[in-house]
């Protein structure tokens, strides 16, 4: 045996015995569970033991929707309001983050938080991020909805009274024209993507230690496998060499199926077809593998999420565009997943997929000639359709579900609106200590 853990409490999730003291690992996985004197009977000299002191050992979980290659990148510039319970104490963060950013770097505030955490119930000023951090620019985003900048963000962004509001953005201005720091997304947050893609980026070797510091710090919560749903500018391969780098050297402590997100609108269908050639679901190693295409496929069909505005139509060309890319999939038998949010875009999607599905099966159910959009909808809200159906086993997840027609009645009855599929099922393949 590679380890043995014992004199612990150790989650099994096998049924009539939940709960053992002894843990055997062998080649990486789990051999066997039981009672102490049963696997230590296993060891061998060369067999490592730990003594668990009778902590508690749980299935490591799986992220079924995480951006953990381009967030490793950046992560040991940001800055984490997680938690914080005063506005005071997040801007004294925020002096102290600016201090030690060496420049050109910014500092980032990017999710994990909002003003309803506070003691003061609201949001910081523009005056107040400006004297916590007057020359090392600084963004911090605000759910989906609206972003600070600082003045020195504004000076190395250039933005002043002649610079126009972006496709689907509004940069807030004062009385004389000039751009006060607050961006809105208005109604989609491309504009906040495409402002903090203009930051610099690290240097290699400290990309390397970031990614390491940011799968660590998902380690401490319990993750030890997620499914990566790409990004806006996650460039296939080159922005992969970090993280393909790592698990090279055998520095990866997380297993990654990875999806290929469409980068230029209007190209998507050449991205696809290029990447077709390049590579294939699975395609990998043990703890590094392609998952499929998304959750971008087309920009057209791109809905995002922000609720303090009007739900955004999408464009009559979307049909068109989506359903080549879907074809080009379907025919190479790849898995896709795609970002949506809204009843009325999952509707249209649906019916995409089933116009494909006419001449191209994209489920195992078509072998009961039962696909139907209502079904396709089902599996969707359950599992996920591209990782339900066609992920490879060894990104395999367990979920404890109700039976299928009571959870759907449920999801239909209530008007669930489904944003994105995330989830903490177990990962059959990972323990985690706590």
């Amino acid at each position: 045996m590679q380890l043995i853990l014992h004199r612990g409490k150790i989650t099994t999730q096998i049924p009539g015995r939940p709960e053992a003291t002894a843990l055997a690992i062998k080649d990486g996985k789990v051999a066997a569970v039981g009672d102490d004197a049963t696997i230590l009977a296993l060891a061998d000299p060369q067999t490592q033991k730990i003594n668990l002191n009778n902590r508690r050992v749980i299935p490591g979980l799986n992220d079924s929707h995480l951006h953990v290659i381009r967030a490793g990148l950046f992560y040991n510039l940001e800055l984490r309001w997680d938690g914080v319970a005063s506005l005071g104490q997040a801007l004294e963060q925020l002096k102290q983050q600016a201090r030690k950013t060496p420049p050109p770097q910014w500092v980032r505030v990017i999710g994990g938080w909002n003003e309803f955490q506070f003691r003061e119930g609201r949001m910081p000023t523009l005056d107040e991020i400006n004297q916590a951090a007057p020359d090392t620019p600084v963004f911090v985003l605000h759910l989906y909805d609206s972003a600070l900048l600082n003045r020195a963000a504004l000076r190395v962004l250039g933005f002043d009274k002649k610079t126009p509001n972006p496709p689907g953005g509004l940069i807030v201005r004062d009385a004389r024209g000039n751009p006060t720091g607050l961006l809105i997304a208005e109604p989609s947050a491309l504009i906040l993507y495409s402002t903090i893609a203009n930051a610099p980026k690290l240097s290699l070797e400290d990309q390397l230690n970031s990614t390491r510091h940011y799968m660590r710090e998902l380690n401490r919560f319990g993750i030890t496998s997620v499914s990566d749903a790409g990004g806006g500018g996650q460039n296939y391969p080159q922005d992969y060499a970090v993280v393909k780098k790592l698990d090279d050297e055998g520095q990866l402590t997380l297993r990654i199926a990875y999806s290929l997100f469409a980068q230029k609108p209007g190209e998507e269908l050449a991205d696809y077809t290029r990447w077709l050639g390049m590579t294939r679901p699975g395609e990998g190693s043990d703890l590094l593998r392609v998952n499929g295409g998304g959750e971008n496929l087309v920009w057209s069909a791109a809905d995002f999420e922000n609720f303090l505005q009007p739900r955004p139509d999408l464009r009559p060309v979307m049909e068109r565009e989506l359903e080549a890319v879907i074809r080009k999939l379907a025919q190479a038998r790849w898995p896709w997943r795609i970002h949506a949010t809204y009843d009325e875009s999952i509707d249209r999607f649906l019916n995409i997929f089933e116009n494909v599905h006419r001449d191209t099966p994209i489920t195992l159910v078509s072998f009961l000639n039962a696909t139907t959009p209502w079904l396709l909808l089902a599996m969707t809200f359950l599992l996920g359709v591209g990782a339900a159906l066609n992920g490879p086993a060894w990104q395999r997840r367990i979920t404890i579900m109700d039976p299928l027609a009571k959870r759907v009645q449920s999801l239909l009855k209530h008007r669930i609106q489904v944003n994105e599929g995330r989830s903490a099922d177990a990962d059959p393949n990972g323990v985690h200590l706590k």
